[in-house]
C-alpha cells in the first residue's frame, strides 16, 4: 500500500473544546439532485464542502459529457440514474477503486424501466456509457438489502418517468434511515411517495422546490467526537448545529454512547457532550441500518475493553474498502483479536500480542478509517499521561503504555477530505498535536 503522507497524532491530557461540524453530505447530495430535477430551483444554504459533494456539483454544472466522479460513490450512483433520463450521450466513471465497486443491480433496474446503459469495462462495474432519454418507468422488483443509494437514485428520478415507478422490495431493507431521508426530502420538494410494507409507489408528477433549504450539520462527523469523549474521564465538547430530531439516521449515536460514557445535552445552538461512567458490559447491536457507524463503534468498544458483537455489516464489503477486513487488520496492530463471523464483527477481550510501539494505521483510501482510529491517540503516549485520571483507556492499553512510549501514525491522512476536510484542523484546535512526518 503506497503511503504519500503520514501524521503523528499526540493527544492532550484533557479535552475541553468547541467544534463547528461540517454539514451533511448525505443531505447535500440528495438536495443537489432534487434541485436539478426541479423546474423551479431551491436556494440551498450551508451545503457540505467536501470531495463527494464537490464532485456532484461539478458534474451537474459541467457540460462535459464525461462525468468523472472520483471516489464519490453516492454521486456516481445518483448521477447514473439522472443521466439515464437526461438527453445526451454520457460517460460515467470514477477512481480505480470505484471501478471495482458493483453497480450492476442499479444498471439492471434502470434498464428494466427503459434506460440505455452499457459497460465500458468489466461487466457490472463502472465506467458506464449512458444514452440519456425519457424513461417509460413501470414496475420492478429489487433487492432491498443492497446499497440504499441504488434505491434512492431510482426513487428520486421516478416522478419524471412517463408512467412513474412501482418498486417491490425483497429481502430485508438495509440502511432504511437513508431511504427515509430520501422520502422526506422528496416530499419537501412537493412529490407524493407512497410506501406501504414492501412496496413503494411514485406516480408521475413534477417537483416543486421550496424557496430555500438549510442543510443540517453532520451526525456522522459528530460520531468521532463522541468516540473521543468516551475515552476521557473528564471531557466537555460543544458540537454546534446538531438537532435532537434529525433526518440523519446516524443521530442514533446519542443513544449508543449514552451506554459508553457520554451524556448529550441539547440547547438552541447544538449540544454539549460530557463524559460519565460507562454502563455497558457487553454491546450487541444490529448495524444494518447504520453501517457507517461500524468503525467508530468497533474501535471505541475495544479501547474501552467492552466485548461486542456488531451485526448486519454485509454492506461494509463494498464501501471505499472492505471495511470489515480493514478493521481486523488495523485492530490487530493494537493487539485486539477481532473476528469476522458471516457479516458480523466480534471481539471478546482476547489480545493476541502487545500493542505495537509505533502504530502505523493504514487508511485504505477510506475517510472513516482515518477518523475512527485517530482517537486511539488518547489511549497512548508517555506514561505520565497514560496513567492520568483524565484518560479512560482500556486496561490493556494502559498497562502497555506504562512500559513503552507508544506513537500513533495515520498513513494517508488526506482521505478525510471525502467527508470532513477540516477534521485534522479541528483536532489540532482541541489540543491534539499533529505532526507531518
Amino acid at each position: 500500500m503506497q503511503v504519500t503522507t503520514m501524521y503523528q497524532i499526540t493527544a492532550p491530557v484533557s479535552l475541553h473544546c468547541a467544534v463547528d461540524l461540517p454539514t451533511s453530505k448525505s443531505l447535500t447530495n440528495r438536495l443537489l439532485l432534487l434541485n436539478a430535477l426541479s423546474t423551479d430551483h431551491c436556494r440551498l444554504y450551508n451545503m457540505a464542502d467536501c470531495d463527494d459533494s464537490r464532485a456532484m456539483q461539478r458534474a451537474l454544472k459541467s457540460g462535459n459529457p464525461v462525468k468523472d466522479l472520483g471516489a464519490a460513490g453516492t454521486a456516481l450512483r445518483f448521477l447514473t440514474a439522472y443521466y439515464a433520463m437526461t438527453p445526451g450521450q454520457w460517460t460515467i466513471t470514477g477512481s480505480e477503486r470505484m471501478k471495482h465497486r458493483p453497480i450492476g443491480i442499479l444498471v439492471d433496474a434502470l434498464r428494466s424501466v427503459g434506460a440505455t446503459i452499457e459497460y465500458l469495462g468489466e461487466e457490472g462495474y463502472p465506467p458506464l456509457s449512458v444514452t440519456g432519454h425519457p424513461l417509460p418507468g413501470g414496475a420492478i422488483t429489487i433487492d432491498g438489502s443492497v446499497s440504499s443509494q441504488y434505491l434512492s437514485a431510482l426513487m428520486m428520478i421516478a416522478p419524471l418517468m412517463e408512467n412513474g415507478l412501482e418498486m417491490k422490495l425483497v429481502n430485508k431493507v438495509n440502511s432504511r434511515p437513508y431511504l427515509d431521508m430520501t422520502v422526506s426530502l422528496m416530499r419537501r420538494f412537493g412529490v407524493a411517495v407512497l410506501w406501504r410494507g414492501a412496496g413503494i409507489k411514485i406516480l408521475p408528477q413534477p417537483y416543486k422546490a421550496p424557496s430555500s433549504y438549510v442543510v443540517e450539520k453532520d451526525w456522522s462527523a459528530a460520531s468521532y467526537w463522541y468516540e473521543l469523549a468516551s475515552l476521557y474521564r473528564e471531557a466537555r465538547i460543544r458540537l454546534s448545529g446538531l438537532k435532537p430530531e434529525s433526518l440523519q439516521g446516524d443521530a442514533r449515536v446519542q443513544a449508543w454512547f449514552s451506554q459508553l460514557g457520554v451524556l448529550t445535552e441539547f440547547d438552541n445552538d447544538g449540544c454539549m457532550l460530557f463524559s460519565m461512567p460507562t454502563r455497558c458490559e457487553f454491546f450487541d447491536e444490529d448495524l444494518s441500518q447504520y453501517p457507517d457507524m461500524a468503525q467508530t463503534l468497533a474501535v471505541t468498544l475495544a479501547l474501552k475493553g467492552i466485548p461486542f458483537r456488531l451485526r448486519g455489516l454485509e454492506s461494509l464489503r463494498i464501501k471505499e474498502t472492505d471495511r470489515l477486513a480493514a478493521l481486523v487488520n488495523e485492530m490487530d496492530k493494537l493487539g485486539f483479536d477481532l473476528k469476522i463471523q458471516g457479516n458480523d464483527l466480534l471481539w471478546r477481550q482476547k489480545w493476541v500480542h502487545p500493542c505495537q510501539q509505533t502504530l502505523r494505521i493504514d487508511t485504505y483510501q477510506d475517510h472513516r478509517m482515518a477518523m475512527a482510529f485517530a482517537p486511539v491517540a488518547a489511549c497512548l503516549g508517555d506514561s505520565g499521561r497514560a496513567n492520568s485520571s483524565d484518560i479512560n483507556a482500556s486496561p490493556y492499553l494502559r498497562e502497555q503504555t506504562t512500559i513503552i512510549d507508544n506513537q500513533l501514525i495515520i498513513n494517508n491522512p488526506e482521505v478525510i477530505s471525502k467527508s470532513y476536510p477540516d477534521f485534522w484542523q479541528h483536532l489540532s484546535a482541541a489540543g491534539f498535536r499533529i505532526k507531518e512526518i
